[in-house]
């Protein structure tokens, strides 16, 4: 059995109004994440995710979330999901206003249109 130990003190707030957001359960896919300094499979917070193989807002059973995927842009990632070991569970935010100046990149214009009305990104 392998046991992790994580240090979760100071999570990272992406959001400019942190008590006006809607979130959906996600699983992160691990898939061509390069490892950190740390050794570790980090897909940050502010993230631009979307559906693997389909929109995980037309199909609840296709909760799996693809990193970087401005083309199908569905939302945010709220929190930095540890992929290290496999995929892992994280909260999408499908309606919000994250900080520009959180995020771990400025959001394509691809990306803001496809968001566009659910999510809008403020500095």
């Amino acid at each position: 059995m392998k046991f992790v130990q994580t240090d979760y003190a100071g999570t990272k707030n992406i959001l400019r109004f942190p008590d006006h957001y809607v979130a959906v359960p996600v699983t992160v896919d691990d898939t061509d994440i390069a490892l950190n300094e740390d050794g570790k499979k980090i897909v940050p917070a502010g993230t631009i995710v979307g559906g693997v193989g389909g929109k995980v807002l037309d199909d609840p059973d296709a909760i799996k979330v693809a990193h970087k995927n401005d083309a199908g842009a569905e939302g945010v990632l709220l929190n930095d999901a540890d992929v290290t070991y496999g995929p892992c569970g994280a909260a999408m935010i499908i309606h919000g206003f994250p900080a520009t100046g959180t995020l771990p990149e400025a959001p394509s214009a691809e990306a803001i249109t496809a968001l566009q009305g659910r999510i809008v990104f403020v500095k």
